[in-house]
């Protein structure tokens, strides 16, 4: 691994590509601490700190911030993140597959893309603003927004166009990324947002457990030893470890993970050569709705449960029957409770079934399959392949779905269990860490391509032919 990290800088195009993307992602850190005037951020730290772990606003703030690159306690410029550029996106994906003329646009190649493209960034202005709107109204109803300001219809023009142009700027840094660095731009954007948050959560659990009297991590913490007994037992830091390295490598092994179907090219005599009959595999893969069955699950988990806590916060005082039933609903949809675990499980089903109608479509597939040439031992082509397909699909789904539903428990059922901030607990699972772990993977895989372009051996082994390997040499002629 130290060889191939050695052997990355050795190609200057590869060195510039990753270089190049170190900067862009650093300059999008620099932007998020860039706040918008008029807003008091010590108050909005204070409401913060003051919300009970697990709070319906606290778990709506936590999944905006995985797509933001940080909690709500900053409202920035980069405020909004990159999320209504991710909304807009999935809207025409899903339009494309349901609306025959945009899907005929997408069937053009390049042209119709490169066109869809360009509504998906008019689209992005227009959520921004309402996204914008609602976000500011939020920080109004809390009084966030400083007194002189609330009522100035140039301030609201201001910060409106403040977040809006700062999530424009990210699109453009993604697409910048795509274009003269390595990886895709908008996934690097979002894992470094998550990213920033484990030095905060490794903070929480040295100074929450045995390890803050250590030399070396009371040094980390500042130099101070935070009085009273630890919160955590040195059984139950292990145990958080251990959950940690098993989680990450079961979403490895499960993002990864494919069914390969056998695939037999039919033969073709020309003259007296007899071109194809070679033997492929196409391979689906378990897991193909990605992360998606999980953010469509938690958007349609977190917003009910605010809006009831909104409820019973309003008619505490009055009483009544309405007040006992949008508290009863509210405990009822806590993060961590029974009943809200088990809709919870039943929507990630739901979502990644759906997810998989919307993309994988078998009948498109058993036509390729038949216009190359090609086609599954044992099955006719057309309808019979279709059916196969379809079957097949349907069976590893509701593993991979099983899967998704469990990375997505794993952070409620510890953070209720052992009382661990939500913070610390979504790096045991849940969409941010599926979201690092298949950016990760990516990002490696390219690396890797470039590497063995170049006659240079990868993190994943193989002999190093290197040299000046920059260049693929061939037999020279006269």
């Amino acid at each position: 691994m130290i060889q191939a990290l050695i052997n990355i800088f050795k190609i200057p195009d590869l060195r510039n590509k990753i270089l190049f993307t170190l900067a862009m992602l650093a300059i999008y850190r620099i932007g998020f601490w860039i706040p918008i005037p008029g807003i008091s951020q010590e108050s909005i730290a204070e409401r913060m700190a003051s919300q009970a772990a697990g709070n319906a606003l606290q778990r709506s703030m936590s999944f905006v911030a995985i797509f933001t690159g940080g909690s709500l306690q900053q409202s920035t410029i980069f405020g909004l993140g990159i999320m209504p550029y991710i909304s807009a996106a999935i809207i025409f994906q899903l339009l494309s597959s349901a609306y025959e003329p945009l899907k005929k646009k997408q069937n053009e190649g390049p042209s119709g893309r490169q066109q869809i493209q360009e509504w998906t960034r008019y689209v992005t202005v227009g959520l921004c603003i309402l996204q914008g709107i609602g976000y500011l109204a939020l920080f109004r109803s809390q009084g966030f927004i400083y007194p002189n300001w609330t009522n100035n219809p140039m301030w609201w023009v201001m910060a409106i166009t403040a977040m809006t142009a700062g999530t424009i700027f990210l699109m453009w840094l993604g697409e910048q990324i795509d274009k003269y660095g390595i990886g895709n731009g908008v996934s690097l954007i979002i894992t470094a947002g998550i990213l920033t948050g484990m030095p905060g959560a490794f903070q929480w659990v040295i100074g929450e457990s045995p390890m803050r009297d250590l030399g070396i991590f009371r040094a980390l913490m500042g130099g101070e030893k935070i009085a009273g007994e630890p919160a955590l037992s040195w059984l139950e830091v292990i145990f958080l470890a251990a959950s940690f390295v098993f989680v990450v490598a079961g979403a490895v092994l499960m993002t990864v993970a494919q069914r390969r179907i056998p695939v037999q090219q039919a033969k073709h005599t020309r003259g007296r050569k007899v071109y194809g009959g070679q033997r492929s595999y196409l391979p689906l893969r378990v897991n193909h709705g990605g992360v998606m069955p999980i953010i469509f699950a938690s958007s349609l988990m977190i917003f009910p449960s605010v809006i009831f806590a909104t409820i019973a916060e309003s008619t505490q005082a009055t009483g009544g029957w309405l007040h006992g039933i949008a508290q009863f609903i509210s405990d009822a949809m806590h993060s961590g409770q029974f009943p809200y675990v088990v809709l919870y499980i039943i929507l990630v089903y739901f979502f990644s079934y759906f997810w998989t109608t919307v993309q994988f479509n078998p009948e498109d597939m058993s036509k390729q399959l038949r216009d190359h040439g090609s086609f599954i031992p044992g099955l006719r082509p057309g309808p019979r392949t279709a059916e196969y397909l379809e079957a097949v699909m349907e069976r590893i789904t509701y593993v991979g779905a099983g899967f998704l539903a469990i990375i997505a428990i794993v952070p409620m059922v510890a953070s209720s269990a052992m009382g661990i901030p939500f913070t610390v607990a979504q790096f045991l699972g849940g969409t941010g860490l599926l979201i690092v772990v298949s950016v990760g993977l990516d990002f490696i895989q390219r690396i890797e391509a470039s590497l063995l372009m170049r006659n240079y051996a990868g993190f994943l082994g193989g002999e190093d032919r290197g040299g000046r390997g920059s260049r693929i040499r061939g037999p020279r002629t006269v």
